[in-house]
């Protein structure tokens, strides 16, 4: 599945350099197609009704033991089948369990991309996971401190709103800029380079 274009991953790429000359801050952005696999959502429905399988045919049928018994495996077989495409396990999984693992794959791509080493701790993430519908902005030390992250609230709902419409791209450019004007008002460009990478990254699905 592409997530972004060539020409859209340009678009972003550009928004984060435009933005962080005029800061001293730097803005890491990522993309996800999905934060978790959830191959256990089948199985665990998939189990849950076999289970229930059984009784019906114990107190009201005179059925062996061995064919009840070849129809639970059946149904528990033919269910993970049809559960096990992504939209289905995805309607299983309730949203607070998306949003956390899409945010704990926030935190850890925070760390993975060095937003935690960066000097006077001015790194932030900009992050989505398309599958789950999620994005959420992530500022390191200095800037939480005088940017509540309430400020992002904003940012995070067009971002969220833009993935309900398929625009990604734009979602970002936008979210780039509100990040860059908060970086801008509290942390004007000085000598120090930006190290951090400004293309957009895109994980592959886990």
């Amino acid at each position: 599945m592409t997530l972004v274009s060539d020409a859209d991953r340009r678009r972003i790429g550009d928004a984060i350099t435009q933005a962080e000359r005029t800061t001293s801050g730097d803005i890491v952005a990522v993309i996800a197609a999905q934060s978790s696999s959830y191959l256990y959502v089948p199985v665990l429905w998939a189990a849950l009704a076999a289970l229930a399988v059984p009784w019906p045919f114990v107190f009201w049928t005179w059925w062996p033991i061995q064919h009840i018994y070849l129809v639970q495996l059946a149904v528990f077989a033919v269910l993970v089948a049809v559960l096990m495409p992504l939209p289905a396990r995805l309607a299983l999984v309730p949203r607070s369990v998306k949003h956390d693992r899409a945010h704990r794959r926030a935190v850890e791509q925070f760390l993975a991309q060095d937003l935690h080493t960066t000097v006077g701790r001015t790194g932030v993430l900009i992050f989505v996971s398309v599958a789950e519908r999620f994005a959420e902005v992530l500022a390191d030390a200095a800037i939480h401190e005088r940017v509540p992250q309430a400020v992002w609230r904003s940012a995070v709902d067009d971002l969220t709103d833009a993935l309900g419409r398929g625009d990604a791209a734009e979602g970002f450019v936008r979210a780039i800029a509100a990040v860059g004007e908060q970086l801008a008002r509290h942390f004007p460009p000085d000598a120090r380079p930006h190290t951090l990478t400004n293309h957009l990254i895109v994980l592959p699905a886990t």
